[in-house]
């Protein structure tokens, strides 16, 4: 039965995420000093996701840790911030053991699709990397990579290619070990 439960969740939250939330950035987007807080996973919204006061909740944790650390071009490397949001979302996870985490790995439009997956990888294996080195049991942490396929913003700029070179920490119920 549990398997069951833990599918009907995944697909629930597969949906979810295949929504888009016009204004999944907030005001200010990020250079707002927030930290990367305020920012849904994949561009989902808040809803239904707890309440953003309550520290154990999936909303507190995309909004107030944050839920994603950001690249430079062509890099995998984790910036001061991006360690400081890890260290935060280590702190979180470690708090809260029921969760497991899949760290997504994203990279902006430019390159071949073949070049952005292996980024992807590497900026996720940063992630989950870090994670682990703070606390966080491996066998709670999976990647993905999904390349350039999945980005946020759909643009030619440097502002809207720098939003894409990302890894987002995806939360799941169910902790793996």
């Amino acid at each position: 039965m549990r398997h069951i439960t833990k599918a009907a969740l995944l697909i629930a939250a597969l949906g979810l995420a295949a929504c888009n939330n016009p204004d999944r950035y907030g005001q200010g987007g990020y250079g707002d000093g927030t930290g990367g807080s305020g920012f849904g996973a994949g561009g989902v919204g808040t809803t239904g996701l707890g309440d953003p006061n309550d520290p154990k909740s999936l909303a507190y944790f995309q909004q107030r840790v944050g839920d994603r650390v950001l690249f430079a071009v062509d890099q995998h490397t984790l910036s001061a911030e991006g360690r400081t949001i890890l260290a935060g979302q280590a702190q979180w996870l470690n708090a809260n053991p029921q969760y497991a985490v899949i760290v997504e790995g994203h990279a902006d439009e430019q390159g071949t699709r073949e070049y952005n997956l292996a980024l992807g990888a590497r900026r996720a294996s940063a992630a989950q990397d870090y994670l682990i080195s703070q606390g966080v049991s491996a066998g709670r942490v999976r990647t993905i990579s999904y390349g350039k396929e999945r980005p946020i913003e759909v643009c030619s700029s440097e502002e809207c290619y720098a939003k894409n070179r990302r890894a987002v920490t995806v939360l799941s119920v169910g902790a793996g070990s």
